[in-house]
């Protein structure tokens, strides 16, 4: 790269951080990663009326979750106020911006007689000054609006990492407000100077920002800034083909970790969406860092599987190292109301996490070992039968003494078996349902040697009740 690559994502805190936003920031992030270059979290806040503390909070804990490190920031527009009118002020003075005195009701009517004559709607430029041009009378009363003086010939092209080149005629965009009577700049101005500010050097984006990009270009261009290059990317469908909403899981960000869902699963499917390295579906950061070079980002919109996550997720949970898995499942047993998990969670987690996909599955299997269990009726009737329960009376006095570990416990089992005549499956189907309240586990003497002795002997003896 000709220049250092420095990156931003620039979300709103008028709501949580969503799954699209998630993406644009992993991409931002991966590539300026792959080119050794800056990632920088910039907060849009001058939306004021719609702006809140907790979305703020929640945006960093969402780029924290997906540990999704940043060099600068967070920057917040609202504290940069000064820096935007001081630009502002030079551009007045330049002539590339100028003062518009039209009130809202005005430039309805301006656009009414458009449409009715069958041209697009747009501002008349009657306030833009021009050499010869007579200017309306300056209202005495009213504060005006700071315009940019888009140029009104040529073309903006720019060759987009994503779409190819793309070309815009100057006269298709009329002259932006950039700043509201009461002084306040808006979006696209204050877009434009963050990213000359922090020397953007690449904007990675949703391709619903496309027409912002010619008007944020000419204003780059009237301040002699250099200009980043821009990506487009395609948005994210349901997979219905409409856009990701919240009945397809387009929530916020914090709930998938809620869910059970873990980061780097989350990191894995998310960049899967709009980019691929070949057919490699599973992969950890430090290849998606060694792959992202800004290639390979797909022209068509994604499609939110959440069938694949789940596959994806249960991948990386049975790759984790069984320490680290408990770490995140004492959190979900936390919320299942079991304040401290001992010493044995890692086993059960080794144990039980082929059979699941979040944490919160493994916390469900989980719960067992460490709070009350209630079987259903049915399942009891079902298999703690009258034909059981004398085996079960007889393996609850050889587990009182047998050696609490794998093997004692399988000698147990399979001395019960040879005295009484049972088959396997209907000695262990009733224990499971006594013991863990369901009659599908992994291997018995494995699931008994994770339970405290007097557990299993208490929830036994439920079995003469």
């Amino acid at each position: 790269m000709a220049r250092r690559v420095r990156t931003r994502i620039a979300p709103s805190p008028t709501g949580f951080l969503h799954l699209g936003t998630a993406r644009t920031a992993l991409f931002s992030w991966a590539f300026a990663r792959h080119f050794g270059g800056d990632f920088i979290l910039r907060i849009e806040d001058t939306d004021v009326a719609r702006s809140t503390q907790q979305a703020v909070d929640q945006i960093i804990a969402a780029m924290r979750w997906l540990r999704l490190d940043y060099e600068e920031g967070p920057f917040y527009q609202m504290q940069r106020l000064e820096r935007y009118r001081a630009v502002i002020v030079g551009m007045l003075a330049a002539g590339t911006a100028y003062h518009c005195y039209c009130q809202p009701d005005e430039l309805e009517v301006m656009r009414e007689a458009q449409r009715a004559r069958g041209d697009k709607p747009r501002y008349d430029g009657r306030w833009r000054p021009e050499s010869g041009k007579q200017l309306p009378p300056v209202p005495t009363a009213l504060q005006p609006v700071v315009r940019f003086r888009n140029p009104q010939d040529g073309e903006v092209t720019w060759q987009d990492l994503v779409k190819g080149p793309i070309t815009i005629s100057n006269r298709e965009l009329d002259d932006l407000i950039i700043a509201r009577p009461d002084g306040t700049p808006t979006y696209n101005f204050c877009v434009v100077v963050d990213d000359w500010d922090m020397q953007i050097s690449h904007v990675i984006r949703g391709d619903d920002h496309v027409n912002n990009t010619p008007r944020q270009i000419n204003i780059l261009r009237a301040l002699g800034a250099e200009l980043p290059e821009y990506g487009h990317v395609p948005m994210i469908l349901g997979p219905d083909g409409d856009k990701l909403s919240k009945r397809h899981g387009a929530v916020s960000v914090m709930q998938y970790e809620e869910a059970g869902y873990l980061p780097d699963a989350m990191v894995n499917y998310l960049s899967r969406l709009g980019w691929s390295h070949g057919d490699d579906e599973l992969f950890n950061r430090a290849q998606l860092v060694q792959w992202f070079d800004g290639h390979h980002l797909a022209k068509s919109p994604a499609q939110w599987d959440a069938a694949k996550l789940n596959w994806v997720n249960a991948q990386c949970l049975k790759a984790m190292q069984d320490d680290a898995l408990a770490t995140l499942v004492a959190v979900q047993l936390q919320r299942l109301g079991v304040a401290q998990p001992d010493e044995r969670l890692p086993g059960i987690c080794a144990l039980f996490k082929d059979r699941c996909d979040t944490t919160v599955a493994l916390a469900q299997w989980a719960v067992a070992f460490y709070a009350d269990v209630h079987p259903q009726p049915g399942e009891l009737a079902k298999h703690v039968t009258v034909l059981v329960q004398p085996a079960l009376q007889l393996l609850h006095e050889k587990l009182a003494f047998c050696a609490w570990d794998k093997a004692g416990i399988a000698a147990s089992i399979k001395e019960v078996l040879s005295q009484t005549g049972l088959k396997m499956p209907q000695l262990a189907m009733a224990v499971r349902v006594l013991v863990l309240g369901t009659s599908q586990t992994p291997a018995l003497d494995a699931v008994l040697a994770l339970c405290q002795r007097d557990t299993v002997l208490q929830r036994l003896g439920l079995a003469a009740h």
